[in-house]
């Protein structure tokens, strides 16, 4: 079995070699397959991420739903995430590490309040295990919101049959990919 770091950097080769628009073509159809979940269309408290140019990207659904339901993102915080809500494209703001879209505003702390929680990821599993990148923020956050569903979002070719996993790793309840 390839390491997890094989694995990354085949993932990293795989989206790379996607065109940016196949990339939101593809976004778009799993992000409508977000929308037709029940947790979703039930959840008023919604963890999304503001997507980087590898990952299933959510921008226009962020806009499409930021009105309707309480939308928050994780802004990276030292070794952690804190969450804020997304208010509108004036709220955001380019991350101290990442460089990736972060709300300015309040940290969102109700964490019991989260309903749903979409989740990127390197690569996944049939059995809800997740590869992230490698530094353990959404294992951390998702051990703190226990009563949310977990979804994670993935290009078809980002699903393998088996990830090598941790005692700390969080498993998705599902995973959503274009097809």
């Amino acid at each position: 079995m390839e390491s997890k770091a094989e694995t990354r950097k085949r993932m990293r080769e795989l989206k790379r070699a996607v065109p940016m628009e196949e990339k939101l073509r593809r976004s778009e159809s799993v992000m409508r397959r977000v929308e037709e979940l029940a947790e979703f269309r039930r959840a008023k408290v919604v963890l999304l991420y503001w997507s980087m140019a590898d990952e299933v990207q959510t921008h226009a659904f962020v806009e499409r739903w930021y009105r309707e339901k309480t939308l928050l993102l994780p802004c990276v915080q030292g070794d952690d995430l804190v969450l804020r809500r997304y208010t509108g494209p004036e709220c955001m703001v380019s991350g101290e590490q990442f460089g990736i879209g972060e709300p300015t505003g309040p940290e969102w702390t109700d964490l019991g309040a989260v309903e749903l929680i979409v989740v990127p990821g390197v690569a996944f599993d049939s059995e809800g295990n997740r590869m992230g990148r490698g530094r353990g923020f959404y294992d951390r956050l998702l051990k703190s919101t226990p009563r949310a569903a977990k979804v994670g979002v993935a290009y078809d070719f980002q699903m393998l049959d088996h990830i090598a996993t941790e005692p700390h790793d969080v498993r998705m309840d599902r995973v959503i990919t274009e097809s």
